[in-house]
């Protein structure tokens, strides 16, 4: 199916235990009486003491943004009453807020005409934009890197694109403090700079800014000698920290010095490990740092029992059982924490808190609290899909059925193409162990451009991790598929009422940072199934398919921990948005084990074939518009695809991106001589809205050579990543 865009209108948590979770109102009547009452005096106060405020000489912005920028000010007025000290705070935040937009000399004064009436004066003044801006001083550091801090808070109010940003001083000097911390990250201890120096040019409204700086020395890590209890030798230590010591020598990095250390011991299973580290940079050689590492080891631990505590309808035997193949192993951080996100990747749990606790004979009791979430949930949702047209549905959900975790979830959803109902019972840990177990049975009628369909099936699903990025799975599937109306020839259906029973192998390497959210990384899918009369089937074949994907994000980078910092741990703020850059490809193919008559072609039938054209594939086209036609002009697939797309994404702002592109893709009638003949193209724009579960997308693919019977192009609005 389509990607689509669904919008939730509710979600409504259902609780079967009312009587634990409900507040008892203890308050006597007469006591919620005044209570009342009080209430009532005060909101009539309120509206006695309104204020009436007056704007003018205001230019540039309208009465209702004034407004809404003192909103918190004029609010304290509505609530305490004019005051003169409330009056000239008025005053004093509007000047604020003309500042912030580049007015350097507004000036505001008030006028309290009576005792609720306050009149604010305003003179505007020009408004100034930021000119050039000169680094006096700079040896190390190149002033387009230097630029972009200094302009860093005021970008953060205004896109990328507005080419001429306003001249807000405060920002300025901000941004003088953001270079002078990024020179210390960067090794000059001793780097000063002093306050910015403005030059206003009025006829013109641009001012002129020079920022003196003064660099100093440049200080790098020099040696690093252990002492203690270190276990390892000194070599193995130092590549633990081997990227740290190649940068230049700062105090927040030598904090890290511990922290690494400490993660590599405790991942051996050195709990108690101790670390420190000190350094002298006054005993500095040539710029060069030295520092002392003491290490305390201590033991190896090993894990030991499990307690659970704050369960109330989930078995408590539910998460000791996730946890008690770790009895007598080496303890490790990595592991509890790989336990820990898979806990919180059930919904299960508001909150998990794992705390190892040393017992007798270095062992660690792994004392467990968790919150429960809301099991129970009732969705609605509607939405919109270029080609399924408006989509409405309801759906509720059961993440821990009888008690025991097991997420169970039904769902009817009726769009512009036809309906579909849908139950599906979800195992994570299928009979306790590392594999996961899916059910899933399905009923669904749907209109595609040529013909209808009706489909009743389940499928069955277990899948295993492999390592951390690998997943391997097998699948079994059993459908029974039947053409209710077409406008196609029965030439180009094939079978029109069958069962076909596959199974399947799935395998993917996931390594990307996220799949939701600007994607780093590379992505490897592949699936076979195999359809044959040994299963029940009605018609045999063989199918595959692969995906390729890559994601690479580029441009200044956000301001990261370790980069500049205040202090350890406390990160600046981040202002600047990267671009990235993927590229995708993926081909399949679908081959016959008999053939059906003369026409070989139909021996597999059209809904078993592939399709392709849409948001996700070749954009010049529609949905699944790519391809062989039957003389009506409607699609009938193929038995062999390939898709290849590149896609660029830029901020514009806030969470709004925009999106250049290139797709490329054919789809062959027949598996016989699989091959990148009749390739079709798209290149195209598009806009991103990011959302935490991925981005909304709203594309134009245009096709570069349109054959007589093809449109120029296609628009498609859709949700997730195109590949």
């Amino acid at each position: 199916m389509q990607r689509r865009v669904l919008f939730c209108l509710a979600n409504v948590a259902l609780a079967l235990k009312v009587a634990a979770q409900s507040a008892v109102d203890v308050t006597r009547p007469e006591e919620r009486q005044k209570a009342r009452q009080a209430v009532v005096k005060q909101q009539e106060k309120r509206a006695q003491r309104t204020s009436i405020i007056e704007f003018r000489g205001q230019r540039a912005f309208g009465e209702k943004e004034l407004r809404s920028a003192l909103k918190e000010e004029i609010t304290t007025i509505d609530d305490f009453g004019l005051s003169p000290a409330r009056a000239d705070d008025l005053a004093f935040f509007l000047e604020v807020f003309y500042r912030k937009h580049g007015y350097a000399n507004v000036n505001v004064h008030y006028a309290i005409e009576s005792q609720d009436r306050l009149r604010l004066d305003i003179s505007e003044g020009p408004r100034f934009t930021l000119g050039t801006v000169i680094f006096d001083g700079n040896a190390g550091e190149p002033s387009d890197k230097l630029f972009e801090y200094v302009v860093g808070p005021t970008r953060e109010r205004y896109s990328k694109l507005e080419k001429k940003l306003p001249f807000v001083a405060a920002d300025m000097q901000e941004g003088a403090g953001l270079v002078q911390r990024l020179y210390i990250a960067e090794g000059f201890l001793n780097a000063v700079v002093d306050p910015p120096r403005y030059t206003f040019h009025e006829q013109t409204s641009q001012v002129d800014v020079v920022i003196p700086i003064h660099e100093g020395q440049q200080y790098f890590f020099g040696s690093v000698s252990f002492s203690g209890q270190t276990i390892y030798d000194a070599e193995t230590l130092r590549g633990q920290m081997f990227d740290l010591l190649r940068q230049p020598y700062t105090d927040a990095r030598v904090a890290d010095i511990p922290r690494r250390l400490e993660a590599y011991f405790k991942a051996r299973g050195y709990y108690d490990v101790k670390v420190a580290a000190s350094s002298a940079p006054e005993e500095a050689v040539n710029g060069r740092v030295p520092v002392q590492v003491a290490i305390t080891a201590g033991a190896v631990y090993r894990f030991d029992g499990i307690t659970v505590t704050g369960l109330d309808r989930l078995h408590p035997s539910y998460v000791v059982k996730r946890f008690s193949k770790l009895r007598g192993d080496i303890y490790s951080p990595d592991v509890l924490d790989e336990r820990f996100r898979t806990l919180m990747r059930t919904g299960l749990f508001n909150l998990v808190q794992i705390r190892p606790v040393p017992v007798d004979g270095h062992l660690l009791r792994l004392d467990i609290s968790a919150e429960e979430a809301k099991s129970k949930e009732l969705g609605f949702l509607i939405g919109y899909g270029t080609y399924e047209g408006g989509i409405a549905g309801v759906q509720y959900r059961d993440r821990d059925l009888f008690g025991y975790g097991r997420p169970l979830t039904t769902s009817i959803e009726v769009s512009g193409r036809g309906y579909r109902g849908e139950i599906l019972y979800e195992d994570p840990f299928f009979f306790d162990t590392d594999f996961s177990f899916k059910a899933r049975l399905a009923a669904f009628t749907f209109r595609f451009d040529g013909y209808t369909k009706f489909e009743l099936g389940g499928r069955l699903e277990l899948t295993r991790k492999i390592t951390k990025y690998d997943e391997a799975g097998v699948t079994f599937a059993v459908r029974h598929v039947k053409i209710i109306d077409a406008d196609i020839k029965p030439v180009f259906l094939g079978d029109q009422d069958y069962f076909v029973n596959t199974l399947g192998f799935t395998n993917t390497i996931d390594m990307r940072e996220s799949p939701y959210v600007t994607p780093r990384g590379f992505l490897i899918n592949n699936t076979l199934d195999l359809a044959s009369s040994a299963f029940g089937s009605d018609i045999e074949f063989i199918r595959g398919t692969i995906r390729l994907g890559y994601y690479l994000p580029f441009g200044p980078k956000p301001l990261t921990p370790g980069v500049v910092e205040d202090k350890p741990g406390t990160p600046l703020r981040r202002w600047f948005q990267q671009s990235s850059i993927a590229f995708g490809a993926r081909a399949g193919i679908i081959h016959s084990l008999t053939v059906s008559g003369p026409a070989e072609a139909t021996a597999i039938p059209i809904d078993e074939r592939f399709f392709i054209g849409g948001s996700d594939t070749v954009r010049s086209f529609g949905y699944r518009d790519l391809g062989p036609h039957d003389p009506k002009g409607h699609p009938i697939g193929g038995e062999f695809f390939t898709v290849f797309n590149v896609e660029y994404t830029f901020p514009i702002f806030g969470e709004l991106q925009g999106a250049l592109f290139t797709d490329a893709g054919n789809l062959l009638p027949t598996s016989e001589e699989p091959g990148l003949d009749d390739m079709r193209y798209a290149v195209g724009v598009g806009l991103r809205y990011k959302l935490p579960v991925g981005p909304i997308r709203l594309d134009y693919g245009v096709n570069p050579d349109p054959r007589a019977d093809e449109d120029f192009g296609a628009f498609h609005f859709s949700f997730g990543f195109a590949f």
